[in-house]
């Protein structure tokens, strides 16, 4: 895939400032530099913002998993007797838990310069593009502009979300998914266009502030790549807790107003709100890297290709984390960094990513999964049995008020090998991981009946494996 631009002999005869520039401080970026620092090379990090941490601990995964976590704290309180009653319920805005996020971010950010100051890693601030395949512009804050030069180039500068550009994003009432974090007043009505992901953790997020919600999606239902009994689950609660969510309409235009939004529909519906959350799509951060000076293109989303190791047609420059799209998650780029270094150190890398990634999403309750859905092993036609476990019948789950949700294990029929495990419910990010670590093992070792002959801790969630297990064992036929 890779083309050479030089002779070995050439290169070795050329002298650079550092083995590698790692532009950008995200997931990727930091998994990149971090394995190359251990690996002996010198290390240089461009990040265009004044702070370590990328979209990620900025605007994305960090900030927003933290409101979350402020909202469904909120939501187990006013539901606790012990706590609250009827005539008095606690009750949040949105700038009140942005101080949360706001502490988490300050920590994330501490934490992280500590890790290129200890592992030695020059660090610059600025806007980065390439003059050639060896030498990266920095344009600094204060105008000032600098080039350093590197043996090898990774690009991880993520991506930011998709602006159509008919909307306009600069109107007050108009946020994406980076600057609702700049709202200030707490709306009691709010649309958000694009059931995706984003869209459904920041539905269930104003939700739970007491905000009206209307969830536009642009599909027939709320995450189609997710199993249908998990997203039928998600939806359901979504409607019982007052979500309005309208399938399979797209804008035709947003009308914005001094006190409101207006979103026209193409179908002919018109909704009203207090602002709009656009977060429906995103687009890789390639456009200001001057990319055709290195024979580099995007694609049309600003994405790049690479290979297995995450290298791309110039054969020393790579790229990691969502500038590559799928799959777009911070857990994988991590991983696709410390790939993307072993390739660099050694000229190649055998590892890769784990063939199952687990998928978590934040919504309130939780969704996460690992593996196949019931869809998939039925257009395959691969004979399996379902094994469930309903929340409210776990003790810990009483114990802590966390009833709503299940745990769904799939399972081939014959060899009891687990395909697939599905979770709704609080905490079901951490409970995956359980089913995710014995679907991985080899030699048999994946196999339903250890959930039946393994002693789990109780009262505990993780006691819904065993459960499930016996649940699909007791449904084969005899």
């Amino acid at each position: 895939m890779a083309k050479q631009s030089k002779s070995k002999k050439a290169q070795e005869e050329v002298s650079y400032q550092f083995d590698a520039i790692i532009i950008g401080t995200g997931p990727g970026g930091e998994g990149t530099a971090m394995n190359l620092a251990k690996s002996k090379k010198r290390v240089a990090v461009i990040e265009k913002q004044e702070s370590v941490g990328g979209g990620c601990t900025h605007w994305g995964t960090i900030p927003s998993k933290a409101l979350r976590h402020s909202v469904s704290r909120l939501i187990e309180y006013n539901r606790n007797p012990l706590f609250n009653t009827q005539e008095s319920r606690n009750k949040l805005t949105f700038p009140d838990i942005l101080s949360h996020a706001g502490n988490v971010i300050s920590k994330q950010v501490n934490l992280r310069t500590s890790f290129y100051d200890r592992n030695r890693i020059s660090l610059y601030h600025g806007e980065a593009s390439f003059v050639d395949q060896h030498t990266i512009q920095i344009k600094k804050p204060d105008g000032s502009i600098e080039l350093l030069t590197a043996e090898t180039i990774v690009i991880a500068t993520g991506s930011r979300p998709y602006h159509p550009p008919q909307i306009d994003f600069d109107h007050s009432r108009v946020y994406d998914s980076d600057t609702i974090l700049k709202l200030k007043h707490d709306p009691r009505h709010i649309i958000i266009y694009g059931a995706g992901v984003i869209g459904c953790e920041y539905g269930s997020i104003f939700r739970g502030l007491g905000s009206k919600v209307d969830l536009i999606n642009t599909r027939d239902r709320l995450l189609a790549f997710m199993d249908a009994e998990i997203s039928d689950a998600l939806s359901y609660h979504f409607w019982n807790s007052g979500i309005v969510i309208r399938h399979n309409e797209d804008f035709d235009k947003i009308e914005t107003r001094d006190d409101c939004v207006i979103v026209h529909m193409q179908s002919g519906k018109k909704m009203q709100a207090d602002c709009i959350l656009f977060a429906n799509g995103r687009t890789g951060n390639t456009d200001t890297l001057n990319l055709q000076s290195v024979g580099l293109v995007a694609d049309g989303r600003g994405l790049l290709k690479v290979n297995e190791s995450h290298q791309t047609e110039i054969n020393n420059i790579y790229a990691v984390g969502d500038v590559i799209g799928y799959p777009s998650l911070a857990s994988a780029a991590f991983d696709q960094g410390r790939i993307a270094a072993d390739a660099i150190v050694d000229g190649h890398c055998s590892a890769k990513l784990v063939s199952d990634l687990p998928v978590g999403i934040y919504t309130i309750p939780e969704i996460s999964s690992v593996g196949k859905n019931e869809q998939e092993l039925t257009m395959a036609k691969i004979p399996y049995e379902v094994g469930r476990a309903q929340f409210k019948h776990l003790a810990r789950a009483q114990i802590a008020g966390t009833e709503v949700g299940s745990l769904k294990i799939l399972f081939h029929i014959e060899t009891k090998e687990i395909l697939g495990i599905h979770c709704f419910g609080e905490r079901a990010t951490e409970i995956i991981h359980i089913g995710q670590a014995i679907m991985e093992q080899k030699n048999g070792g994946n196999n339903i009946n250890y959930f039946v002959n393994t002693t789990f801790n109780y009262p505990t969630m993780a006691e819904a494996y065993r459960v499930a297990a016996l649940n699909g064992l007791n449904r084969l036929i005899k």
